[in-house]
This record gives structure tokens, C-alpha cells and sequence, in this order.
């Protein structure tokens, strides 16, 4: 099979020092993986699992609506919209698919959807998909989304993520919720870097500022600080019927197996009490904060750490410096972030030591 037609935007991607490779950490000091607090890392769904001595099967047979549905799935949904204060809950394979699966299926044409600038590629995606129109906001930019607001017509959403990926900051939500209010939006938050870590048990920004009410719908992904797979969305009963019979994103895919929906409930057993891991972070965070550099570091009070290097080829530089090191950072690339705006996302876990961030910080000075 002739594949030459491909090299030209692989070498396009060599010429700029852009392009992707699989890397292994090779037992480096984790500072570039989401599990936040060690989920993953200490193999706690595991040893949870092995201790309950039950034993889950590992497909699911179809999509949830043929033979893909089971009790456990339900059951799971119920709990997820007990523990974040929803009237319902529907799970989907990955929050890449939740946030396709909701933003393609519910605005419609002449509807229209304001998103902040920096929103994940999974929001974007699902934006594009969309048959509404689409706008874009300087990201928290409250004036800007207020301007777009007043021009928008028919059903408006406004999407945004509580913590942002790439820049660790948080949006304005209560402002957001304001300004939503005021021009009958609906507002949609991403919440999956803040679950497992902002809040007092957990439970996301949203529910940490008593904002649960008011929105449309939220995401919760499950691949970051709950250290497993998959995602729900939450909103009302009658969000949940509509993407039960409208998400192509829930209808057209194989359900999650029961494996690793009772990975989701063993998640959700431990992360609401693991408080000391949630405050070793926080100081973590604020030692990291508080410490010079010799680049520019962006404030942020979550562990998503950003040193802005400019140029592919100089972050890529520091970056393998840093892996010499035996400290695994990686790079971020334009175009992954604009150019001039390449650089470390540096990630901070309930278990990394003291003493490994003070490393990481020496060789970043």
C-alpha cells in the first residue's frame, strides 16, 4: 500500500521540531502524569478490588441499549449523582467521548455556543461537530463573554473547564454563573482536572463553590486523579434521556465492561478520604509557587505547574536536561499551545517528596 502522500505533513512536523513520539518513563521521578494522588501509582484500585475477592467481568457484550446495560452500570450511576449533588447521571467510555457525545447532540442549528479559547480539544471536537454556531472568548475573559453573549440567539451554552489542562488556573465560575443567569445561558464545566482534588472530598470546583445548581451539565472524567477509565455526565433526568436517545458518542459504542465501572466505585470508595494526600499536594503546590526560576512560571494553585520556555526546540532542550535528570517532564509543543507559548507542564502528586521537587527546581534555575 502506496503511504507516501503522509510524509509531507510528518516532515513538516520534523522541520518545526514538532514531531510526537511513545515515550516509556523508564522509572524516571513522575512529574508529567495526572494521577494526582497516587492512584495509580500506589495501585490502591487493586488492592480494593482484591480485598472485596469479587470478580467482574470483562466485556460488555454491546452497547447499553442491547445487551450492554447491567446493574452495576446503574448502580454506579445513582452513587456518582449522589456523591456530586445531580439529579442524574449517565456514564460514557472516556471524557473525550462525554464531551463529543454531549456538545454534538444537544445545541442545535440556530442555537448558539460560547466557549473559552482554551478549552480541551475534546469540548472543541464535540463544538464541531455541532450544527450550532460557535464562538470563541479570550479565555476568563468575562467582558468578552458578556459581548458574546448579548449577540448570541437562540438556546446559548457556555462551556468551559474548572481547571485548565494546559495552564493550571481555574476559571471564574461564580461570575460564569452570574452572567449565565442574567442572559438565561446554559453553562457547561469540564471538570476533570479539579475531581479527586479541589473540594473537600473531592468533588470539583463546582460543588466547592455551591454551584451545582447552576448548570446545565457537568463532566467528570475518571482518567486523571480517579485513576481509571471512563466519564459521566451529570444534569438532569431529562439531560440524561436526551443523550440516551440522541449522543451517537453513548448509542453507537460498546458500554464500558463491569471491570472497569467497579474500578469507577473503588475510586470513588477512597479518593473522598484521602485529605492528606490532598494537603501534601496543596504544599506541594505552594513550595513550587513560592520558589524563583530562571523562566517565566504561570500562578497557578492547582497541581498543574506551567514554565513557559518559547520555541519548540529550547523547551524540547530543557526537557531533556531535565530527563537526564531522571526527572520524566515533558514538553508541550506549538501547535499543541499557540506559538511563543511552548513549554514544561510540569505535574505535582501526593507522592512525590519534598525532596524531588526541590531537584526538579534546581535544575530548572
Amino acid at each position: 500500500m502506496n503511504d507516501d502522500f503522509l510524509h509531507k505533513k510528518l516532515d513538516e512536523r520534523k522541520a518545526a521540531q514538532a514531531f510526537r513520539e511513545l515515550r516509556l518513563p523508564d522509572g524516571k521521578t513522575d512529574f508529567c502524569s495526572n494521577d494526582y494522588l497516587g492512584l495509580i501509582h500506589h495501585g490502591l484500585i487493586e488492592q480494593y478490588i482484591t480485598l472485596s475477592k469479587l470478580s467482574f467481568k470483562h466485556g460488555s457484550g454491546g452497547s447499553r441499549l442491547l445487551a450492554g446495560n447491567y446493574g452495576r452500570a446503574e448502580q454506579a450511576e445513582q452513587a456518582l449523582a449522589a456523591f456530586h449533588a445531580a439529579p442524574a447521571a449517565l456514564l460514557f467510555n472516556s471524557g473525550y467521548d462525554a464531551n463529543l457525545g454531549l456538545l454534538s447532540s444537544v445545541p442545535q442549528r440556530g442555537d448558539t455556543i460560547i466557549y473559552d479559547s482554551l478549552s480541551h480539544a475534546s469540548l472543541r471536537d464535540g463544538i464541531r461537530l455541532s450544527f450550532a454556531q460557535s464562538f470563541a472568548f479570550a479565555h476568563n475573559d468575562l467582558d468578552v463573554l458578556e459581548k458574546r453573549l448579548q449577540a448570541a440567539t437562540g438556546q446559548i451554552f457556555v462551556v468551559t473547564e474548572s481547571v485548565f489542562s494546559m495552564d493550571g488556573d481555574m476559571a471564574p465560575l461564580d461570575a460564569m454563573v452570574q452572567l449565565c443567569r442574567q442572559y438565561e445561558a446554559h453553562l457547561i464545566v469540564d471538570e476533570a482536572h479539579a475531581t479527586g482534588v479541589t473540594g473537600e472530598r473531592g468533588e470539583g470546583l463546582v460543588q466547592q463553590l455551591g454551584l451545582q445548581d447552576a448548570c446545565f451539565a457537568r463532566i467528570h472524567t475518571f482518567g486523571k486523579a480517579v485513576g481509571c477509565h471512563g466519564a459521566v455526565i451529570l444534569g438532569s433526568e431529562t439531560l440524561r434521556n436526551y443523550l440516551i436517545n440522541f449522543s451517537r458518542a453513548f448509542i453507537y459504542t460498546t458500554a464500558l465492561p463491569e471491570s472497569s465501572v467497579a474500578a469507577i466505585q473503588a475510586a470513588y470508595h477512597l479518593f473522598p478520604s484521602m485529605q492528606a494526600e490532598r494537603d501534601h499536594l496543596h504544599q506541594l503546590i505552594q513550595y513550587f509557587q513560592q520558589t524563583p526560576l530562571a523562566f517565566e512560571k504561570l500562578p497557578s494553585a492547582t497541581p498543574i505547574q506551567v514554565v513557559i520556555i518559547p520555541g519548540n526546540d529550547k523547551v524540547k532542550e530543557v526537557a531533556r536536561r531535565l530527563q537526564s535528570a531522571s526527572l520524566d517532564v515533558r514538553p508541550i509543543l506549538y501547535p499543541t499551545v499557540p506559538k511563543g507559548s511552548e513549554r514544561l507542564r510540569i505535574v505535582l502528586h501526593a507522592f512525590n517528596t519534598m525532596e524531588e521537587v526541590q531537584k526538579l527546581l534546581q535544575n530548572l534555575c
